[in-house]
C-alpha cells in the first residue's frame, strides 16, 4: 500500500506545499483518537462560548481549532491562517512565507454528540504580496487559486479526500500505525444522481427556485429517474461524501433568515468547489461559479450547490428562472 507521503513526493508536489500538508495532517490524526473515544474525553457538550458567527461552540470545535492553529504555526511555510472560530487572521512567527491556510476544523460538531460523521475542511492559497505579515488583501482571493483542498471525515473509518490540482484521491488511516494509506485514486463523481440533499425543514423560507427544484426532484418520471431519494446528514462532510461517490447535489440556499446564506466562503464552500470540479463535478451559487466569487471578508457566507454536474446545472436553472420571474 501506498502512504500519503510517498504518494505526495511521486506526485512531484512542491516541498512547500507537501510540507503544508503534513502540518495539517498531523492533528486530525490525535483528533480522530479523541472523536472515537469521545464518551470517555472531555469533548462532549458546550464550550458554554461563542465564535465569531454568533453560533455556539462545543468544547470539541475549541480544542481541534487550538491544535490546528498549534500544528500550523510550527510550518516555516505557513505565514498565516484564517478559520471558521476565529475573528481574525491567525499570523504565524513567520510572517515572509508565501501560503496561507483556511480551514474549518470541525465540520458539523454538533453530531458528535449523537455519534453522527464530521469533519475538517481546509485549503490552501498561495499570498498576494511578497513579505512581510499577511494582509486581508492576501485572503480575499477567489477559489480558483486555491493550490490544495481537502478534508478529513472522522466516521466508521478516518479518511482524507484532497486535490492538489491534479484530480481527487483518498487515504484511510490505519489506527494503529498512525498513517494515511491511498485507499482511492482519480474519484469520479457521476454526472448524475438520484440524492438531493438540504434541509427541507426550512422549506417555507427558501428561494422560490429551490423550492420549485425540490418538487422537481419529488415528481415521478421514468426518464429521469424521478423521484430521486432525500438524504439529509446535517454535517456537510458527511453529506458531501456521499454524494461524492454515488452522486446526488448537496443545497445550503440563502433563507428569509440568512439571505447571503450560512456557509462560509473560504473554508467551506471554497474547498468542497475546488475538489468537486476536480472530479467532474459542479459548484454554483445559484448564479455563477462558486470558484470565481471573489470573497469581501473573510468569514462571508454564500449559498451552494454542489455536486454532480447535471443535478447542479437543473437546480441553477430553477433559482435564475424564478429569480427573473420574481424581478
Amino acid at each position: 500500500m501506498q502512504t500519503l507521503n510517498r504518494f505526495l513526493i511521486e506526485s512531484s508536489i512542491q516541498m512547500p506545499l507537501y510540507n503544508i500538508i503534513q502540518y495539517i495532517i498531523k492533528p486530525s490524526k490525535d483528533l480522530s483518537r479523541k472523536i472515537n473515544i469521545a464518551g470517555l474525553e472531555d469533548i462532549l457538550g458546550e464550550a458554554e462560548v461563542t465564535n465569531v458567527q454568533g453560533e455556539e461552540q462545543k468544547k470539541l470545535d475549541v480544542y481541534a481549532n487550538d491544535e490546528f492553529i498549534k500544528s500550523l504555526s510550527e510550518c516555516t511555510h505557513c505565514a498565516a491562517m484564517i478559520s471558521e472560530e476565529t475573528e481574525v487572521i491567525i499570523h504565524t512567527p513567520f510572517p515572509d512565507a508565501e501560503y496561507i491556510v483556511a480551514f474549518d476544523p470541525v465540520d458539523g460538531s454538533s453530531n458528535i454528540d449523537v455519534n453522527v460523521s464530521i469533519g475538517t475542511i481546509f485549503s490552501v492559497y498561495k499570498r498576494i504580496s511578497t513579505s512581510g505579515p499577511i494582509t486581508e488583501e492576501d485572503c480575499l482571493q477567489a477559489g480558483k487559486n486555491q493550490l490544495a483542498a481537502g478534508y478529513i471525515i472522522y466516521g466508521s473509518s478516518t479518511i482524507l479526500v484532497m486535490t492538489t490540482g491534479n484530480g481527487v484521491h483518498s487515504f484511510t488511516l490505519e489506527p494503529h500505525i498512525d498513517k494515511f494509506y491511498l485507499s482511492d485514486t482519480h474519484v469520479r463523481t457521476p454526472k448524475d444522481g438520484k440524492i438531493y440533499s438540504l434541509n427541507e425543514g426550512n422549506y417555507i423560507k427558501f428561494p422560490e427556485g429551490v423550492k420549485k427544484y425540490l418538487k422537481y426532484c419529488q415528481e415521478n418520471d421514468k426518464e429521469t429517474n424521478r423521484p430521486y431519494s432525500s438524504r439529509y446528514i446535517g454535517s456537510m462532510v458527511a453529506d458531501f461524501h456521499r454524494n461524492l461517490k454515488k452522486g446526488g447535489v448537496f443545497i445550503y440556499p440563502s433563507t428569509e433568515k440568512d439571505p447571503n446564506g450560512k456557509l462560509r466562503v473560504l473554508y467551506e464552500c471554497n474547498p468542497m468547489s475546488f475538489l468537486i470540479e476536480q472530479a467532474g463535478g459542479k459548484a454554483s451559487n445559484g448564479f455563477e461559479r462558486m470558484l470565481d466569487v471573489v470573497p469581501t471578508s473573510i468569514h462571508q457566507r454564500t449559498p451552494i450547490f454542489v455536486g454532480s454536474t447535471n443535478m447542479v446545472d437543473k437546480a441553477c436553472e430553477f433559482m435564475k428562472e424564478y429569480s427573473t420571474k420574481a424581478q
